[in-house]
């Protein structure tokens, strides 16, 4: 694929900056540590028993204001200096317990040990970025009484314990936007900010956004902003109604340069405000030609990912390629039946087509080419391939020149374009295959990550290119285990944060699932029947899914599924563009 040469070169020589950070510091998850006191804390119920003193401690913990001032009256004096308020909070489900024990009861009646126990459902990064890290916990908690014989915590938990419903309170879930590797699509990163004061998210988000990609996307998503760069003064809202955002340390910039940084900050602020926004270098407008933006005024390469609206999908039914409305067989043997296809993928611009073609019962081969002409085979030997996917390819009016598969459920593949042929070249996801044969592989539409089906388990990965020839699927993650375990068949990208998959099981079908695990939800169970072999999705398009009999298509998590006209196989396969 080609790189955008031009744009690289502007960003990297004159700011010196799109390289990512190799070090961050944490942005404070209590933006008003300190503005609070102690005392304005409420205090616990006067003769509190052990147990509850232990829970509520444990829900007050999920509001970080002044120094989590309300967690800290449950505490001893010597504990509220100990306890470790700058470590990343736990997220815990909301059904945990607190359990007595013996302790020291027997030798001494004021003092007391409880475990705290529940299931973990995963953690606030340094970063601000969410993960998902299911398990169960078990902490002990050391209380005694104090002089006028009420329990308090003297010995607290290592760490920072929050109940989900106590997060989602708290937390506000912002989406922060850098770039694909080729400067030519705005991809999300998705991070969670305390709410209050709300007036301050905005330079919360500021602050996130100058520092770059979260940990796990480096490798994956640039930056236009140079390293180094700072607040000027604090994101704010102007006396003229407009977010003001001031940015300094960011030395010479070329016009290029500063287009990607507008779209960048403009992008990134927009689901925190409503407000036009003006974006400043040193005090001074950073265009001359525009001072005050909205969402509308700058250029997100949406249309890149997009799949055109003339392009309704196709599938694979009986070994043919056919209309995903309509029915009809493509021109060409992918429709004939000649080439005995069993999963194919349509181009991003829909004029190529991949396909993994059966070549006798213990084998099969992976043919690509332009839509409804013959395709080449390449030279991939393999009992196996997943359904393909397509890269994008990175610039409008250019045909893609990369596919992915996997071959024999382990090895990841990008087959590349080049002037000799399509060759094959080995992707590092060796982190991905430990967690089981990989049957279901697809490329968000950005080109950024990966969802994968690996031993039934939904997973999601970054793709890091070091260069054009090493690429890296890293660090792969397991969304929702607790709910999907092993049972997920199928997988595509809804949007460039949003999965939705499809399982045996009766009670979740079709899942929806955002890309850092936090939320989960379940589409209508009208009319299918599991297991869900295959489901495709796309922008603005309906949910296509394919059981035992036949095709069905649902536009909302609400909507009750409805059949298709064409006729297919229980073992056919659905997709859109991508």
């Amino acid at each position: 694929m080609k790189r955008l040469v031009a744009v690289l070169a502007g960003v990297l020589a004159v700011a010196g900056c799109a390289a990512i950070p190799t070090q961050t510091s944490p942005i404070p998850v209590n933006p008003s540590a300190g503005s609070a006191t102690e005392a304005a804390a409420p205090k616990p119920a006067k003769g509190i028993d052990p147990l509850s003193l232990v829970r509520e401690f444990v829900n007050a913990s999920a509001n970080p204001e002044g120094d989590y001032a309300a967690a800290k009256a449950y505490l001893t004096e010597d504990a509220k200096k100990t306890w470790d308020t700058k470590a990343a909070p736990t997220v815990i489900d909301t059904t945990f317990n607190t359990v007595p024990t013996g302790g020291n009861l027997a030798t001494d009646p004021k003092q007391r040990t409880v475990l705290l126990q529940g299931k973990n459902v995963g953690s606030l990064e340094v970063d601000n970025s969410f993960v998902q890290r299911v398990g169960d916990l078990t902490a002990p908690v050391g209380i005694e009484t104090d002089e006028d014989g009420e329990w308090r915590i003297s010995d607290p938990p290592d760490g920072i314990y929050v109940p989900l419903v106590g997060f989602q309170a708290n937390y506000r879930r912002v989406t922060l936007y850098f770039y694909d590797p080729d400067f030519g699509v705005l991809v999300p990163d998705p991070r969670y900010v305390v709410v209050p004061p709300s007036t301050s998210i905005p330079r919360r988000v500021t602050e996130l956004l100058l520092k770059g990609p979260a940990v796990g996307l480096r490798g994956a998503l640039s930056t236009a902003i140079p390293n180094g760069a700072a607040q000027r003064k604090d994101t704010h809202e102007a006396d003229d109604g407009a977010l003001e955002v001031d940015l300094t340390k960011v030395g010479d910039l070329t016009a290029q340069a500063r287009k990607l940084i507008v779209a960048q900050v403009v992008k990134s602020l927009a689901g925190v405000t409503s407000s036009r926004i003006r974006i400043l270098v040193e005090g001074a407008p950073i265009s001359s030609d525009q001072i005050e933006w909205r969402p509308a005024d700058v250029q997100s390469g949406e249309a890149l990912i997009t799949p055109d609206a003339d392009q309704s999908g196709l599938v694979v039914s009986s070994g043919q390629v056919r209309r995903l409305v309509g029915g009809e067989a493509v021109k060409g043997p992918a429709g004939t039946g000649e080439y005995q296809v069993q999963s194919a993928a349509q181009s991003l611009d829909g004029t190529q087509l991949a396909v993994v073609s059966r070549v006798d019962g213990k084998s099969v081969r992976l043919r690509v080419g332009n839509l409804e002409e013959p395709l080449t085979a390449v030279d991939l030997p393999a009992s196996t391939l997943t359904r393909p996917t397509w890269l994008l390819s990175g610039r409008a009016g250019e045909p893609s020149t990369e596919v992915w598969t996997v071959v024999d459920g382990v090895d990841v593949v990008r087959v590349v374009k080049t002037d000799s042929g399509w060759t094959a070249n080995v992707v590092n996801a060796s982190e991905l295959s430990v967690f089981g044969a990989i049957t279901e592989l697809r490329l968000s539409r950005d080109g950024t990550r990966v969802a994968a089906v690996a031993g039934g388990r939904l997973m999601v990965a970054a793709v890091a290119r070091v260069t054009d020839s090493s690429v890296s699927l890293r660090p792969p993650r397991n969304l929702q285990p607790t709910v999907l375990g092993t049972a997920t068949l199928s997988v595509d990208w809804l949007a460039q944060d949003v999965l939705v998959a499809s399982t045996s099981l009766v009670a979740w079908p079709i899942a929806k699932v955002n890309i850092d695990g936090l939320k989960i939800e379940r589409y209508n169970t009208s009319n299918l029947t599991v297991p869900v072999s295959s489901v495709t999705a796309a922008p603005g398009r309906n949910v296509v899914a394919v059981d035992q009999s036949g095709l069905w298509s649902a536009a909302d998590v609400g909507d009750v599924w409805r059949a298709s006209a064409v006729k297919v196989d229980s073992g056919a396969q659905a997709f859109y563009p991508g």
